[in-house]
């Protein structure tokens, strides 16, 4: 993993800081596992805009990521590792002894010709995906399940991993990523290993033009419109425009926003460390 200095050679690529991709191996995807992907520009089935600050983009098309891991007791050979641009994680192309082909997101240090299984008695190993119950304490997973079969939904995302700190009768506790500490079901499938390509977070754009290529418009501030369309706007000169608010009036900083949801329950301790009564 690397990431690459642009030299100054425009005002763009003076801070650009982008990706070296050292772990990529090829360029051409499997044309089996893609996906035609349309982009809305932000507008409805009207043809009105619905959502602001959407439109353009580079064209692109979905891989079909295999989150599931239901292959069981197959042994599959890593292919190669490639680009997504759909996810911030790299994708690794899996062979399996049968012939079927799968993408899966690819872990730090899984290398082509690596052999990986899916089921309830593989080994603990990188890349290898397993119940919770079979893991040993301390190990570091991604592509979560939150039911059994639902396929994996949390920690997926680049450089990120939960590790598995304790086990009780039915549930793992794991600390994610954000420091929370949850109860996961014992028998959801998880992966073993930490996501790929960690130094996303040390990308910069380097220029307004990169979120263009990516499909995202300029964002217009608040306090820069009128009051008819924005709370904040208006006033004589730079006026701050009150207390920072969203477009329909909600207050932006400070708020707590989150709603109840039915797993609440299985938190421990949120990530800003309060523990919640039981």
């Amino acid at each position: 993993m690397a990431v690459r200095k642009y030299k100054p050679m425009t005002a763009g690529t003076r801070w650009r800081i982008g990706n070296g991709y050292a772990e990529i191996t090829t360029d051409t995807p499997e044309k089996s596992l893609l996906e035609a992907k349309s982009r809305t520009g932000g507008r409805n089935f009207q043809g009105r805009r619905a959502m602001r600050y959407i439109g353009g983009g580079h064209k692109q098309k979905y891989r079909i990521v295999d989150f599931k891991r239901d292959k069981k007791d197959i042994k599959a050979t890593v292919a190669s590792v490639e680009y997504d641009p759909n996810r911030t994680a790299f994708i690794a192309l899996l062979h399996y002894a049968d012939g079927e082909k799968r993408y899966i997101i690819a872990p730090q240090g899984l290398q082509v010709g690596a052999v990986i299984i899916s089921g309830d008695s593989v080994a603990p190993e990188v890349g290898n995906a397993l119940q919770l119950k079979y893991m040993p304490l301390g190990t570091n997973v991604h592509n979560i399940e939150l039911q059994p079969g639902q396929g994996g939904k949390l920690v997926r995302s680049a450089g990120s991993s939960a590790q598995l700190s304790n086990k009780e009768e039915k549930y793992g506790v794991l600390k994610m990523p954000s420091g929370e500490l949850r109860k996961i079901l014992i028998n959801c499938y998880a992966t073993v290993g930490v996501v790929s390509n960690s130094d996303h977070s040390q990308e910069r754009a380097g220029k307004a033009g990169v979120n263009r290529w990516k499909g995202v418009r300029p964002r217009v501030r608040g306090v820069a419109m009128n009051p008819v369309d924005h709370p904040m706007g208006g006033g004589e000169g730079r006026a701050s425009g009150g207390h920072p608010r969203s477009r329909t009036g909600k207050y932006a900083k400070g708020l707590k926003t989150r709603k109840q949801k039915g797993s609440d329950k299985l938190i421990i301790q949120r990530k800003n460390g309060k523990k919640l009564a039981k």
